[in-house]
């Protein structure tokens, strides 16, 4: 799997024109499914974006993981996390895993986070969100469950 974070000092999704989920302080997480990932993958991403120490401390270091923190995560599906842009100029997304397993691994993926006691939203898989976020640093950080 593949996760882009963003330290967030608020976030939103909208669809439709509705606002269907939002955060306040917290991380903003993208992921992508690939062919090969499982439940395991899953579990094993959740686990580490929840022990990233992404948030400061008094002393102003990047001390604090998301749960010491009290904020939140706002989970968004984002299947472009797996273009290819090797050729030409339009990316390919063949690496992304197909849609049916993508979506099991996205709920599985956000209902872990969650079950790690961390206030949880999600996205709409499949749909056209608009996305607002402010980043917070700005902190970005990429995860690839392969290296």
């Amino acid at each position: 799997m593949r996760a882009l974070l963003q330290r967030v000092t608020a976030a939103s999704v909208t669809v439709d024109g509705t606002k269907i989920s939002e955060i306040a302080n917290g991380l903003l997480i993208f992921v992508c499914a690939m062919p090969d990932d499982t439940r395991d993958t899953a579990k094993a991403l959740a686990a580490k974006i929840a022990k990233l120490r992404l948030f400061k401390d008094a002393d102003g270091k990047m001390n604090l993981s998301l749960p010491q923190t009290g904020g939140g995560a706002l989970v968004v599906s984002q299947f472009t996390l797996a273009a290819d842009t090797t050729r030409g100029t339009r990316p390919g997304f063949s690496r992304a895993a197909k849609p049916a397993l993508a979506n099991t691994l996205y709920e599985n993926f956000a209902d872990d986070i969650a079950a790690l006691g961390i206030p949880t939203q999600r996205g709409k898989f499949g749909a056209d969100m608009s996305v607002a976020l402010t980043n917070d640093g700005p902190v970005t950080i990429w995860l690839d469950t392969d290296t």
